[in-house]
This record gives C-alpha cells, sequence and structure tokens, in this order.
C-alpha cells in the first residue's frame, strides 16, 4: 500500500557529511518502497567540500592535508555538479521526494530549487537568478549565491541545494566554485551590506518552507505530526509565510516536527552500507 501524499520535514541542525549521506540513502531506500512519505531534511554541514561524480580533483586548489589544517572535511558524491563547499550558516536542504508521484521531470525540479533560492534572496531585497547557459546555481550579478546538486534514483531525489545565508566566504577561496574560475561567491549578508539583521538559524527552516511551497504548489497545513498536506487544489496558490510572518510559522514548524536526534539515530542505526545503493539512473 502506498504511503497517502505528504511532506515531511526534519529540522537537524548542524549534520556531519557522512551521517547525512547515510540517512539520505536510507530514506531514498525507504521511499523507493513506499515505506515512508517525502521527506525533506533541512540541515546545515561543518565545514565540507563536496566532489561530485565528475571527479573533478583539480578544482581543489590546496592538498588534503592543507585542507584537514582546515579543519574542513572533503567528500565524494554520486550527486551532479562540480565542487562546491558547505559550512555553517548555509541553508542545505535535501528533498527526498517521488517525483512521478508529484508530477515533476527533472527540469521541472530543479527549477523548484532555483526558484526557492530566489524568492530567499528577494525577501531582503535581493535580485537574484538562474545562471547563463553553462552556470548553474543562482546569482547575483556574477556572483554565486546558491549551488544546486541532485541525484535522482528510481524517479527519488536526494542531495539538493545550499544556500549562503551567512557562511565564512574564505572556504571558497581554496576551491574554484562549481568549476567556473572567473566568477565570485556571495551571500545574502554580503548583499545586504549588513544593513539587514539575517536570523541565520530561522532563515535555514524557513528555505525550507519556502521550498515545500514551490514542491506542492497548493495550500498547505502542518498538521500535530509534523506532516504537511496540500489542501483543496482549487484554492487560489499563495506561500504559505511571507517575511512578516517568518516567527509565527516557525514556532509552529517548531511545534510540528520530529525530534531530530531521534530520527538521525534511529535512521542511521538501520542504514545501509555505502556499497548497497541502487544503481543511478
Amino acid at each position: 500500500m502506498k504511503v497517502p501524499r505528504s511532506l515531511q520535514i526534519w529540522r537537524l541542525g548542524i549534520v556531519n557529511y557522512s551521517d547525512a549521506l547515510k540517512l539520505q540513502e536510507k530514506l531514498v531506500s525507504d521511499r523507493k518502497i513506499h515505506k515512508i512519505s517525502d521527506t525533506l531534511l533541512s540541515l546545515q554541514h561543518p565545514p565540507t567540500y563536496t566532489l561530485g561524480k565528475r571527479r573533478t580533483d583539480h578544482n581543489l586548489l590546496i592538498s588534503e592535508a592543507e585542507l584537514k589544517k582546515l579543519g574542513a572535511e572533503l567528500h565524494y558524491t554520486q550527486r551532479g555538479g562540480d565542487i562546491t563547499f558547505h559550512g555553517p550558516h548555509q541553508a542545505i536542504l535535501y528533498p527526498i521526494i517521488s517525483l512521478r508521484d508529484i508530477g515533476l521531470g527533472a527540469r521541472n525540479y530543479v527549477e523548484k530549487l532555483e526558484s526557492t533560492m530566489i524568492e530567499i534572496a528577494s525577501l531582503y531585497g535581493v535580485k537574484a537568478c538562474p545562471g547563463q547557459k553553462g552556470e548553474t546555481g543562482i546569482w547575483v550579478g556574477d556572483r554565486k549565491i546558491g549551488a544546486i546538486g541532485v541525484r535522482i534514483q528510481y524517479g527519488i531525489t536526494s542531495h539538493g541545494l545550499a544556500f549562503n545565508i551567512d557562511p565564512d566566504l574564505n572556504y571558497f577561496k581554496h576551491i574554484v566554485p562549481c568549476g567556473i574560475a572567473d566568477k565570485d561567491v556571495t551571500s545574502l549578508r554580503r548583499e545586504t551590506d549588513n544593513s539587514m539583521k539575517i536570523i541565520r538559524t530561522a532563515l535555514v527552516a524557513f528555505c525550507a518552507l519556502i521550498l515545500v511551497h514551490f514542491l506542492m504548489a497548493s495550500l498547505l497545513c502542518i498538521n500535530h505530526e509534523g506532516i504537511i498536506h496540500p489542501r483543496d487544489r482549487n484554492r487560489p496558490r499563495r506561500l504559505l509565510v511571507s517575511a512578516a510572518s517568518l516567527s509565527a510559522n516557525l514556532s509552529k514548524l517548531d511545534e510540528a516536527v520530529k525530534d531530530p536526534h531521534k530520527a538521525v539515530k534511529t535512521s542511521l542505526r538501520k542504514a545501509p552500507a555505502s556499497g548497497s545503493n541502487p544503481n543511478q539512473n
């Protein structure tokens, strides 16, 4: 029996990259057999560099020994995209969803991820847009503010997006971000010139709510189990939250979400070995 269509949000705080990867593998496996509903992981990572499946090691500009001195880790992944950096004060969203169930193709799905970051930037008066041909992610002029790297297995997504709220941008100096040598990296903090108060932790959760809107494309509600359900599709579409109601909606989300520590602990205990992944489409 299929799990009723819904979307669970897990707010996990700062999670080691390898643990987050194992958790995604477990959830993808469970979603494939309809053991769980669609799930959105909202988290941050300690300083971490990741490479996509193309293995573009030449875009890492320092040795692994130097990287370790920085207190950062390096991980090889099966997502699309080139090398990037993840760290504190960066919003990371990993949707584990069935594209077939929500009627989205891969290109449309990526556009939803792009729209999420564009919407967040616009709330702070920052005009962001998708990159030019060959430039992935979201840009403010010639400065990249958000990265996208996804994996789709049997119609189930993993990995996702990274939006720079206020990370330490010095870490990006040690790589060629996303393989584009002549462009800079920026953050919401830098683009607002510190003139606006950015609630960094709150915005990580807020990004999740914005993405939910674009994925479900209808009015949404959160029930006491922490599950978001689409309401009547015939009602007008609108954002669940706005900048003015950020605090109120985050309070509602806080009341609804699962215990993140229990979720990670339980899922990792049953996580498959890294070599047992299904083949990528």
